[in-house]
C-alpha cells in the first residue's frame, strides 16, 4: 500500500504519474526521450541500462518492467537481461554493452564514482560521446525514478504477465502514447 493516497489502483510509477499528471507527463516525456531515441544506443540497450540500474537499486517494479521491455527488444531475451542484471561483468554481452553497464553501475553508486578510466574503457569498447552521455543520463534518471517509486511505496505486481503485457504495449506504442493515454488530466 502506498505511503499516500494516490487515488487510483495503478501499480508502480504508473499510479504516481496518474496521481500528479503535470509532473507525471514530464517524467513520461523524459522516459520517452531517454529510452526510445533512434540514434546511438538501441532501444534494447537503453532498456537494459534502465533495468540493470533499477535491479542494483532493488526497485522491483522498475527492474521487472524495464527488464521485460529490454527482453522484448534484445537478442537472447530474458536470459540476457537476467545475466546482465545479476552480474554484468560475466554476462555474455558485447564489450560495448558491458562497458556501458559498468559505467551505469558507477553512476548508480554515485556520480563522482565515474572515472576517466571507466570512460576510457567504454571508448575502447566502441562507445562514442553520445553513448556515454546517454548511459550516464539514463542511469541518473533511473536512480531518481527508483527512489520515487520506492520512496512512496508504490504497489508492485507479483504477476509476470503484468510486466509482459506492459512490455508488449510499450515496445509497440512507446511511453507517451501508452502511459499518458491512461492518465487523467
Amino acid at each position: 500500500m502506498p505511503h499516500i493516497d494516490i487515488r487510483n489502483e495503478r501499480p508502480g510509477i504508473l499510479g504516481l504519474i496518474s496521481y500528479r499528471p503535470r509532473t507525471g507527463r514530464a517524467l513520461v516525456e523524459l522516459t520517452e526521450a531517454l529510452l526510445r531515441d533512434e540514434d546511438g544506443l538501441s532501444r534494447g540497450e537503453r532498456e537494459l541500462i534502465a533495468a540493470a540500474v533499477s535491479s542494483g537499486n532493488d526497485c522491483t517494479f522498475c527492474a521487472e518492467a524495464h527488464g521485460a521491455f529490454a527482453a522484448h527488444q534484445l537478442s537472447g531475451g530474458s536470459e540476457v537481461v537476467e545475466a546482465a542484471c545479476t552480474n554484468p561483468h560475466q554476462a555474455a554481452l558485447p564489450a560495448k554493452t558491458r562497458a556501458l553497464l559498468n559505467l551505469a553501475e558507477d553512476v548508480r553508486e554515485g556520480g563522482r564514482n565515474v572515472t576517466e578510466q571507466r570512460v576510457a574503457e567504454a571508448r575502447r569498447a566502441g562507445a562514442d560521446d553520445r553513448d556515454i552521455h546517454d548511459t550516464v543520463l539514463i542511469a541518473a534518471a533511473f536512480c531518481m525514478f527508483n527512489r520515487y517509486v520506492d520512496g512512496l511505496n508504490a504497489a508492485t505486481p507479483d504477476d509476470e504477465r503484468f510486466y509482459e503485457d506492459l512490455a508488449t504495449t510499450i515496445v509497440e506504442h512507446g511511453y507517451t502514447a501508452s502511459v499518458l493515454n491512461d492518465s487523467p488530466d
